[in-house]
């Protein structure tokens, strides 16, 4: 609601940058948190299904967005009100409903016994590299398909269709690494989005770019999803799912800051995209061949199902 009063520069980085980007962060860690303490077995499908939604909101919100302000006379402070008021109801719902099965634990804030975990650590490392490289496509890929002669229009919707393979690519895997390994699928995505995002500087006709979208938004789902869940294998105690989450996600996302700005100078000072692909492509690749190296801390090894 605070944005659509914004009127300088600095009330939308306050607003949309600083204070709905904590906000989310206070949504998202407890309900994953809540989810993985109820499944066990399943909690890679159960995470999967539970992340899913931004997805869709991701393919709805934009597009209706882009009705109101495009298609009506409602006005920009009138269009961002009705999203908020769309929202409000599940946000309320869910603050009700959201319940922990396990009492809280009574020990220090912060597990400090997390960071002598090795295979934690490098499940940081990796995460951080991997937010590095693979947000690129989520930042660039509209300025880039209208360089390659897309309609505007169908350009603003390659996000929408990022964000609709994104719910599939966030619940499919999920069921696989129930499967086959939690980090085994965490890594393999993160290898396979290293390749796709490599390739995004060679899709040149309108085709190409929508199916590059549709490729890119699954892989990438398997690593929204997969974070989360590779954290949960961690901990020891159910109550500290939360705790790890929210410890490796805060350190790692910090690495969401690093890429845009790098790839957006890289951009411009070559005047095209192939820099930036490769060096994103590149940080995905070395972000999940170390998401698999943190196998080889476990018993099971780096052929184990992990």
């Amino acid at each position: 609601m605070m944005v659509s009063i914004c009127r300088e520069y600095w009330h939308f980085m306050l607003t949309q940058g600083v204070v709905i980007g904590m906000l989310m962060a206070l949504f998202l860690v407890p309900a994953i948190a809540a989810v993985s303490q109820y499944f066990d077995k399943r909690r890679a499908t159960a995470l999967g299904i539970t992340v899913s939604g931004s997805s869709v909101g991701g393919v709805i919100f934009p597009i209706a967005l882009s009705k109101m302000l495009n298609d009506s006379s409602l006005g920009f402070g009138w269009s961002i009100r009705i999203m908020g008021f769309a929202v409000l109801p599940g946000l309320v719902f869910s603050c009700i409903t959201v319940r922990t099965r396990l009492p809280p634990r009574t020990t220090d804030f912060f597990v400090k016994a997390a960071f002598k975990d090795v295979k934690y650590v490098l499940l940081i490392i990796g995460a951080s590299f991997v937010f590095i490289g693979f947000s690129t496509p989520i930042w660039f890929l509209p300025t880039y398909a209208v360089s390659r002669g897309m309609d505007t229009t169908l350009a603003s919707y390659m996000l929408a269709i990022i964000n609709g393979a994104s719910a599939l690519g966030r619940i499919i895997p999920g069921v696989l690494a129930d499967k086959f390994g939690r980090i085994n699928i965490l890594g393999i995505g993160s290898i396979v989005t290293g390749v796709i995002v490599s390739c995004m500087n060679e899709t040149e006709s309108t085709t190409a770019l929508v199916v590059f979208s549709v490729a890119f938004g699954f892989s990438s789902g398997t690593i929204m999803s997969g974070i989360a869940a590779a954290f949960s294998v961690c901990a020891k105690d159910h109550r500290d799912i939360g705790t790890y989450l929210g410890m490796g996600m805060a350190i790692s996302s910090v690495a969401i800051l690093i890429g845009p700005p790098v790839n957006g100078a890289l951009v411009a000072k070559y005047h095209g995209f192939f820099e930036a692909c490769i060096f994103s492509g590149i940080m995905c690749l070395v972000g999940g061949f170390i998401v698999f190296g943190s196998k080889m801390t476990t018993s099971q090894g780096i052929f184990g199902k992990v």
